[in-house]
């Protein structure tokens, strides 16, 4: 076999440059940290590894929304909150109005009160989350959803409930639109609404209403009238007589289902309607305690009215402070829930980030030793070819 001084001065330059090469991987390993620095390298590892990361990178994106979600749901309950509060004291203002120790005097500071407290509760209705957006607004959260006119308190925002993805497989409704939670209550007792006629000129109170079972009330439109000697009479819609009965003050009246307590004396001709409780918004109910603790309270019949429209103002509160805890109770379920999946999500995470370490991280034991190995195998290949270029016939004619 013939060896020529050039094929043997490039084979040895060759086994130096490689090992070079094998040295200045591993040192760059060792600099990054990781077992490759190429997709080259390892291929399956590499792509793997993309894949994990765009996972890891998802779940970092659920985090972000989880947590704005969170925000929201916070800042609602807050405003639910103060919401509740504020109704309480309607309440107490209510009852205190309609107590007839109270002059025009003392009661026009009662209503002054009560407009105070219904411009609050429209401004909680209208709470931003902080970031130029209103909470109950639906969709269209860049505008105050709620605004009192003449009219009332009208709702500009929509009833779309938006959803936001908390992890791979599940999605929650953002805060409710503020039309299901300030503007659509039952009235009355939730099933009915009892309410005295205007014109009644006798003394009877209404004092409680409620389902009485058998028969169950199936939602039609009855009237009660009182004789004035004792006695009463339901009409339904088309003045069929339905029920009759005597009446002692005070007294619970039943029939059809509907139980109806009352005092006082009615004269007669007096009548209490009984109809299925329509939707009503809670700024109307609170509108309605202003409207009645401003009627003439001056008669003993001008009184009895005002008391009757206070108590249905006052049956129509509860309905709207039970609605606003079930708002609240719905929200705190969904913040339950995101504390639930924020777990999940920091161990999926966490499962993502072990087998990525497994597959990229760079063993530095191993690297630190195979770098020793690799400079040795270098020195020896710089010594070899300085010695092979030595071995030359010129040297050994010389």
């Amino acid at each position: 076999m013939r060896i020529s001084s050039n094929g043997s001065f490039t084979q040895s330059l060759n086994a130096m440059l490689a090992r070079q090469a094998e040295l200045l991987r591993t040192q760059m390993q060792m600099s990054t940290g990781r077992s490759f620095t190429t997709a080259a390298e390892n291929p399956v590892a590499a792509g793997i590894s993309i894949m994990l990361d765009r996972a890891d990178a998802e779940l970092a994106r659920f985090d972000t929304n989880a947590a704005q979600l969170d925000h929201r749901y916070g800042m609602a309950e807050g405003a639910l909150d103060s919401f509740s509060d504020r109704l309480v004291r309607v309440r107490e203002l209510a009852l205190q109005g309609a107590n007839a120790t109270q002059n025009n005097e003392s009661r026009g500071a009662i209503v002054a009160e009560l407009r105070q407290e219904y411009d609050a509760l429209i401004a909680l209705a209208n709470t931003g989350d902080g970031q130029g957006n209103y909470l109950f607004a639906g969709s269209r959260s860049g505008t105050a959803p709620f605004a009192a006119n003449s009219a009332g308190v009208v709702y500009s925002g929509d009833q779309m409930r938006r959803t936001v993805d908390i992890s791979p497989s599940q999605a929650l409704a953002d805060v409710d639109p503020g039309s299901e939670i300030f503007m659509r209550i039952r009235s009355g007792n939730g099933s009915f609404a009892a309410r005295a006629n205007p014109g009644n000129s006798g003394t009877a109170l209404l004092t409680a209403t409620s389902l009485a079972g058998s028969p169950a009330y199936t939602g039609q439109n009855l009237t009660l009238t009182f004789d004035g000697a004792g006695g009463y009479e339901v009409t339904d819609s088309t003045s069929t007589v339905v029920a009759t009965g005597s009446y002692g003050d005070p007294a619970t009246v039943s029939f059809l289902g509907v139980q109806v307590s009352l005092r006082g004396s009615p004269s007669n001709g007096d009548n209490f309607s009984i109809t299925p409780a329509p939707n009503q918004d809670v700024f109307a109910t609170v509108q309605s305690v202003i409207t009645a603790l401003e009627s003439p309270g001056l008669t003993q019949t001008q009184r009895v009215a005002q008391q009757n429209l206070v108590y249905a103002a006052l049956e129509d509160l509860g309905q709207a402070d039970g609605a606003i805890i079930d708002a609240r109770s719905s929200i705190g379920a969904r913040m339950n829930t995101l504390a639930q999946t924020a777990d999940e999500r920091s161990a999926q995470s966490l499962q993502l980030k072990t087998t990525l370490s497994e597959l990229r991280d760079l063993d530095y034991a191993e690297a630190a030793s195979r770098l020793t190995q690799q400079l040795t195998t270098l020195q020896a290949a710089q010594q070899t070819f300085v010695t092979v270029q030595g071995s030359n016939l010129f040297s050994f004619l010389r």
